[in-house]
């Protein structure tokens, strides 16, 4: 499968793109002409330069607003030659409609900007079609995300991936004053992606980079069996402690590498020693601390000291869970101590099916393998309940509902599907 890997320990702008793309093999005539279509050719000049940052070498974007004294740039991505125009956002919606490009590549120029607009919508307080667009309104952020588009369309990518985003520290000064960093539409728009703080002095990731990623990237987590083919570098414009760089590395996900199916849960264990307690008495005890939240009950046959038989009663549950299910053994068992650790499993993705058999309902769990089958059980309380109903042998009923539930496997199950 053939991806595109974006590695933004210095944060990421629209210009910052451009540049990687180009240098990670789109052509930059290809580019012009596409961008041509806009019909904003009088606005702007569009050139890419190589340039060098902490000895790393790679191109740069430069996006010239004609007719527009130069201002100093205020943050470490904002174009220095361009005094930004404010556009309203269902009007950059009709320049990009007009352009006549594919439809893949006006969904993801119109998604950028929305995941924009939306930003400001929430922060401003004022309807989506109602936004001014400031910095990113301007022509050279246009620019910046249909560039972006034209780009990855161009790739023929099936899958984009992305590091943790750098946001970077300290102030900007925009349209609205000295914020403090990041910006707010940025850290909108960035809402449940994995981001760090603090590793460059400054603005890393503007709006427009933060867009970018959000539109167009499927996936941020870690790269499994990724094999490099080409890697480009897009200059930013800072002098930062770490290069400032966009690294991205065009390549393909292998379909043979292993895939990480399984789930890593933080847990805590709570252990306690019992050696005056009989066997009877864990029953309850084990069914109360399932019912006070834990995830998993389980007794180590273990001797102590003065070669006395006991049991090590093992609890799993969540760190919400602690106290409740510590009491929970304090009050249910004569132990008079415990211990907690914390720890850690490794689950795979299961689902609980609700099936009709000649007996009755039945849930069975389905659980997803790495190897891409699955296996199946079917609960044991339920059978135990239809064979007391049915007044049959929990053996018996046990084999007939197991091969009805295959047969429905086999032919495709119709009934409830819940993920546990």
């Amino acid at each position: 499968m053939k991806a595109l890997f974006y590695q933004c320990s210095s944060g990421i702008s629209g210009d910052m793109n451009l540049g990687a793309m180009v240098d990670v093999g789109v052509d930059q005539e290809y580019l012009a002409g596409e961008l041509r279509r806009l019909r904003l050719d009088a606005e702007f000049a569009l050139s890419f330069t190589r340039a060098e940052k902490s000895g790393i070498w790679g191109t740069r974007a430069n996006v010239l607003v004609q007719h527009a004294p130069a201002v100093q740039p205020i943050s470490p991505h904002q174009h220095s030659d361009s005094e930004h125009a404010h556009r309203r956002y269902t009007e950059i919606k009709d320049i990009i409609a007009g352009a006549g490009y594919s439809s893949s590549v006006e969904s993801t120029c119109l998604r950028i900007f929305q995941h924009i607009a939306e930003a400001e919508a929430r922060i401003h307080g004022c309807e989506i079609d109602d936004v001014y667009f400031h910095e990113v309104g301007a022509v050279d952020s246009i620019v910046d995300i249909v560039g972006a588009a034209i780009c990855l369309d161009y790739l023929a990518v099936e899958r984009v991936v992305c590091s943790t985003v750098e946001l970077g520290s300290g102030f900007v000064r925009c349209d609205h004053g000295l914020l403090p960093v990041p910006a707010p539409a940025t850290v909108e728009i960035l809402k449940g992606i994995p981001c760090q703080f603090g590793g460059v002095d400054g603005e890393a990731t503007t709006p427009t980079g933060a867009a970018i990623l959000k539109g167009t990237v499927d996936s941020f987590d870690p790269v499994v069996g990724f094999r490099v083919a080409r890697i480009g570098y897009g200059v930013g414009r800072r002098d930062f402690k770490v290069p400032n760089v966009l690294r991205l590395m065009l390549g393909e996900v292998m379909d043979d590498s292993p895939q990480a199916v399984s789930q890593e849960i933080e847990c805590l264990e709570i252990k306690a020693n019992i050696d005056d307690m009989t066997p009877e008495a864990f029953e309850p005890l084990m069914e109360r601390l399932f019912e006070m939240g834990a995830s998993d009950v389980f007794l180590t046959p273990i001797v102590m000291k003065k070669n006395r038989l006991a049991q090590m009663v093992s609890v799993l549950c969540a760190a919400s869970k602690k106290d409740t299910l510590i009491d929970t053994l304090f009050e249910h068992s004569t132990t008079i101590g415990v211990r907690v650790h914390s720890a850690s499993k490794r689950v795979l993705p299961r689902t609980l099916l609700t099936l009709e058999t000649t007996f009755g309902k039945v849930r069975v769990k389905l659980v997803d393998l790495p190897d891409a089958k699955s296996r199946w059980k079917v609960e044991h309380d339920d059978i135990k309940t239809l064979a007391v109903a049915n007044g049959v042998p929990y053996g018996a009923i046990r084999k007939d509902i197991e091969a009805e539930v295959r047969s429905q496997m086999d032919n495709g199950w119709h009934g409830a599907r819940n993920k546990t």
